[in-house]
């Protein structure tokens, strides 16, 4: 039975088999009325697994190559509107999911006045997830100068607005998915959703933190600040769109930040234990790409995600 308003769960998915099947079972036992799932490129014994998921309330994609989380999210968006035309749409990395009575929680809210809800997403320990926290804008007038939330942002019991969040756990209305259209695939992979939020927030459509729903992002990549980028090529795609993102958010802003920005990123170098000299490659040309506002797939096309 469809509950009232309709939400569809969108998952983008490669080779974590453990982490997509507690996913899912998650989703299914909170509610879900739809789910669609775009793998990747996963080994053939889990999307053997997928396709058994199939059913009238579920979708499974398969792509012929690896489209990256911001492909990915296109894809799935595409195909919960012509699929399902839900009244929300719900989106998450495959390690990410809703932490019990997160969904009943989104039900029973009052969400007059909101086009998006970011969820707060937490590491496994309870820890607020880094990579996740929702921004704000510094400046009360013109200009932008992002801040991240707070923990007493977390602790609120209130919902408030904000300028931009990731995908994990982003709750968007089919207003707001008509309004902006859907994730640039040519990012391919980090900050599709910072640019996707901001590019919402920028059209006057409202975007609010709801401290109450509550994920879990049992992540990796950038878990710690000493772990570096695993595998490193992935460094050139969060450094090209962080920088993409600074741009389009601050406009002329961005020059003085990056006299800031540069110097921390070749700090980075020495988290990159025996692959230093490749990291350095990869954020040369990421910056290059990002002043430049060149997309694409850049140095990788089927690598893992």
């Amino acid at each position: 039975m469809i509950q009232s308003p309709a939400l569809a769960a969108l998952v983008v998915t490669m080779n974590r088999p453990d982490q997509i099947r507690q996913t899912v079972a998650r989703l299914r036992s909170e509610g879900a009325d739809y789910l669609v799932i775009v793998d990747n490129g996963s080994d053939a014994d889990t999307r053997d697994w997928l396709r058994s998921l199939e059913d009238d309330q579920t979708r499974i994609l398969l792509t012929e190559r690896n489209l990256g989380g911001a492909g990915g999210f296109a894809r799935a968006l595409t195909e919960a509107r012509e699929a399902f035309d839900p009244d929300w749409y719900l989106l998450m990395d495959d390690d990410a999911r809703p932490d019990p009575g997160a969904l009943a929680a989104f039900r029973a809210m009052d969400k007059t006045g909101w086009d998006a809800l970011a969820a707060a997403a937490y590491y496994p320990d309870g820890t607020i997830c880094e990579m996740n926290r929702p921004l704000v804008n510094r400046l009360s007038g013109p200009g932008f100068i992002p801040a991240h939330l707070t923990p007493e942002d977390y602790a609120s019991p209130y919902t408030r607005p904000v300028a931009a969040s990731s995908f994990v756990g982003l709750f968007l209305t089919r207003t707001a998915v008509r309004t902006i259209g859907l994730p640039d695939p040519d990012l391919f992979l980090y900050m599709e959703d910072g640019l996707y939020t901001l590019a919402l927030t920028r059209a006057g459509l409202r975007l609010g933190f709801a401290p109450k729903l509550r994920f879990t992002h049992d992540c990796q990549t950038l878990a710690t600040r000493t772990s570096g980028f695993r595998p490193v090529w992935k460094a050139y795609y969060y450094h090209r769109n962080l920088l993409i993102f600074y741009r389009r958010a601050m406009g002329p802003l961005v020059w003085p930040t990056l006299a800031y920005l540069i110097p921390r990123w070749l700090m980075k170098t020495r988290d990159q234990k025996g692959e230093a000299r490749a990291f350095l490659r990869y954020l040369a040309r990421a910056i290059r790409d990002g002043l430049r506002g060149r997309t694409g797939t850049g140095p990788v096309e089927n690598g893992e995600v």
